[in-house]
């Protein structure tokens, strides 16, 4: 009753069908659009969780090749569709109230005990232009739910990098080199990183890199979509 009333004051359009939307929680996309985000259940490297196009693909060529610094990522679906829609307008029109759905997505995936949740950061820079940053309402919300505590400057962007999609994907791990750094002990410590999308995993490969080299036992990496990939 309370998201009706909710909804009733503060009405909008679904951006995917144009209709109005009927619940404040999912706010602006209506029940319909918002159902049909689904959770990716198909075949997929069981470290990097790229999906496969065999069901028998256990850990797929690239990871057999150079085991990442990550333990594994949980994603909880496919880049596309109403999921797509309703990460860029977190991520591009500042809607950040699609964040605690979203986040609710997350937890769906039983990303199970660690010692603190860190977001990918952003560079000082382009905080400010964005004036938040996106996996930080995402860590957020997860941190509150699983009582896990939120570690918002542990990990710092320090240098200014090409956008990922601006570079190929041979040039995606240079183009981060060093951007990166640590700030505080972390010795020891089993980390949950937050991103959102995940493409190559080049972001997440270097964030969980650094994180490992400056003492954290572990780092599990939890997003909410995956690119597709072309075979």
């Amino acid at each position: 009753m309370f998201s009706n009333v909710l909804n009733l004051l503060f009405p909008s359009q679904c951006p995917i069908c144009n209709s109005p939307s009927d619940k404040h929680d999912h706010n602006p996309f209506c029940s319909e659009c918002w159902s049909s985000i689904k959770r990716y259940t198909g075949p997929a490297c069981s470290i990097c969780g790229l999906p496969a196009p065999s069901p028998v693909t256990g850990i797929c060529g690239e990871c057999l090749r150079k085991k990442p610094p990550f333990s594994k990522i949980l994603c909880y679906g496919i880049y596309d569709g109403a999921l797509k829609e309703s990460i860029h307008l977190l991520k591009f029109h500042g809607i950040k109230r699609i964040a605690k759905p979203l986040g609710s997505l997350l937890l769906e995936l039983r990303p199970g005990n660690y010692d603190a949740i860190v977001p990918v950061p952003l560079h000082p820079k382009k905080l400010k232009e964005r004036e938040f940053n996106q996996t930080a309402l995402l860590g957020r919300h997860l941190s509150r739910v699983l009582k896990i505590p939120l570690l918002l400057d542990s990990l710092v962007k320090i240098r200014e990098t090409k956008l990922q999609t601006e570079v190929g994907r041979t040039g995606r791990l240079g183009n981060l080199k060093k951007a990166f750094a640590v700030s505080g002990n972390l010795a020891g410590k089993r980390l949950l990183l937050v991103d959102d999308v995940i493409t190559t995993g080049a972001t997440v490969s270097e964030c969980s890199s650094v994180l490992i080299k400056a003492g954290a036992s572990d780092v599990a990496v939890i997003a909410l979509a995956r690119s597709m990939p072309k075979y």
